[in-house]
């Protein structure tokens, strides 16, 4: 057992194997995560999609005593439920219930995730939702995550990486129900479960919770490697032909940079200082925002972010041994797209060049450091903090990130800048209409020159006089033109 905070983080090596994250209190809220090491990487290269399905079977679903319909009416006067999450490496199921009702709804979340109902018209329901989230949800309606996506697509072509975590439309017509019993009986195992619980509960419950999880399989099918995405040799783009009324760019490229490696604490105040997510302080927010009026949002990652339309901070339990840094650019209209892709690219090169100030890096540093708090205010955040943190192998992740700000240097950041953030050998996204009028856009070198509703300041427009010019560096046989119905088809 060790203590790191108020954090009791148990790892188990008896035969059980199951790894446990625990924050004990008063609270009478019981929250759980449950977290399997496993995901959409684990998908068959016929079967994009079956991580997926596997879970919302579980999370959406009955058990082998009762119907969906009687775990729904059964959890409703609880005021509770269950929910799931997958990504490459991890699938977690989070619920909580008031301590009064903590008997009953662990009955049925145990239920559910160790002897799932395994139903024909539950397959069919869930089924039919996911296809729906592709073609309405992610195609239809959301043009910030589909670029994204195309992005990481792009990316990690070939490699478990390489598809959307929720399938492809033809994947997840043929996924059977046998394929999903399949999956769950060679993935879902004791050495790939980390329990997470915080709250009012006792002892003799989570020790009953370990016996009870001991029924599951002790190891897995051995792990997929995680082979590092292709080298970007030039740049190019990708075009989501679709009719929409704006313009959606992610630029992005490999980095080697994650939560357990060194330079983890400078790349994030890096991507801080660029656009902070929903937040109006960064640097891209402020120059294409803000002095030039061309956007909605401009902001950075070095991390996994999906759901960004609906969310200001990132969600735990995300946890990856590959990343991308990322810059986020929407909506733009499309007579000044070329111009924001320019002005975009023409700023991450001038932090190249130039770094940061001090006053620069003290300003973010201390932004960061009070920041962190905000990640970890609720329970269920903490608890899928914590468990990130046993995944990287570090400390708890306040003061871990705390710790490595604190003795960051000016010269720490501006040598990581050097090091990771780049405007060639970059993949560009973008979802538009009339995606072959973009393409030729942004194959030529015309100049695209910017007009405003209102006069700007002489720096604005002297700035501008370079940007209209900045070289994007993509010929024509670099682009590729793609309309929407074939995305993740």
């Amino acid at each position: 057992m060790r203590l790191i905070g108020s954090l009791f983080i148990l790892v188990s090596c008896a035969a059980a194997q199951i790894r446990t994250v625990t924050l004990p209190g008063k609270s009478p809220l019981v929250t759980f995560r449950l977290v399997f090491t496993t995901g959409s990487a684990a998908d068959p290269a016929d079967r994009p999609g079956l991580a997926y399905l596997t879970a919302q079977m579980i999370a959406d679903g009955g058990t082998k005593d009762l119907t969906y319909k009687q775990v729904t009416d059964a959890m409703f006067p609880m005021a509770s439920g269950m929910n799931a999450q997958v990504d490459k490496e991890m699938t977690t199921f989070g619920g909580a219930t008031h301590v009064d009702n903590l008997a009953e709804y662990y009955k049925l979340l145990k239920g559910r995730l160790l002897t799932p109902g395994w139903r024909e018209d539950d397959f069919r329901r869930v089924k039919d939702a996911a296809i729906n989230a592709i073609k309405v949800g992610l195609r239809g309606n959301n043009d910030e995550e589909l670029g994204k996506e195309v992005l990481y697509e792009t990316l990690y072509q070939g490699t478990p990486y390489g598809h959307f975590n929720g399938g492809t439309v033809s994947s997840l017509e043929k996924i059977t129900l046998d394929d999903v019993k399949t999956f769950y009986k060679s993935q879902y195992s004791q050495s790939q479960l980390i329990i997470g619980i915080a709250g009012g509960y006792s002892p003799e419950f989570l020790a009953s919770m370990k016996k009870d999880f001991g029924a599951l399989p002790a190891a897995a099918s051995p792990e997929a490697a995680i082979p590092a995405p292709a080298v970007v040799e030039k740049s190019r783009i990708v075009i989501v032909d679709k009719d929409t009324r704006s313009v959606a760019y992610s630029i992005g490229y490999p980095i080697d940079v994650t939560r357990a490696r060194p330079d983890y604490a400078a790349l994030l105040l890096v991507s801080s200082y660029l656009g902070q997510h929903r937040m109006s302080s960064g640097v891209l927010y402020n120059r294409l925002r803000e002095k030039r009026g061309l956007n909605y949002g401009d902001y950075a990652y070095i991390e996994y972010f999906p759901r960004g339309m609906f969310l200001m901070e990132p969600q735990p339990n995300l946890a990856r041994h590959r990343q991308i840094f990322q810059v986020w650019i929407r909506p733009v209209e499309p007579p000044t797209a070329k111009f924001a892709l320019r002005l975009a690219l023409f700023e991450l090169d001038k932090l190249n060049k130039n770094g940061l100030t001090q006053e620069e890096f003290e300003r973010t540093r201390e932004f960061l450091s009070k920041y962190v708090n905000v990640l970890t205010r609720t329970k269920r955040a903490e608890l899928g903090y914590a468990i990130d943190s046993l995944f990287y192998g570090i400390p708890q992740y306040n003061d871990y990130l705390k710790t490595q700000l604190a003795k960051l240097t000016l010269a720490d950041v501006n040598r990581v800048i050097k090091e990771n953030i780049r405007t060639d050998h970059v993949v560009i996204a973008a979802v538009t209409r009339n995606g072959e009028d973009l393409k030729r856009q942004l194959a030529s070198d015309d100049a695209s020159p910017m007009t405003y509703n209102s006069p700007k300041p002489k720096e604005i427009t002297e700035e501008d006089t370079l940007v209209v010019k900045w070289p994007l560096g993509v010929k024509a046989e670099d682009i590729k033109v793609r309309p929407v119905a074939e995305v993740f088809q």
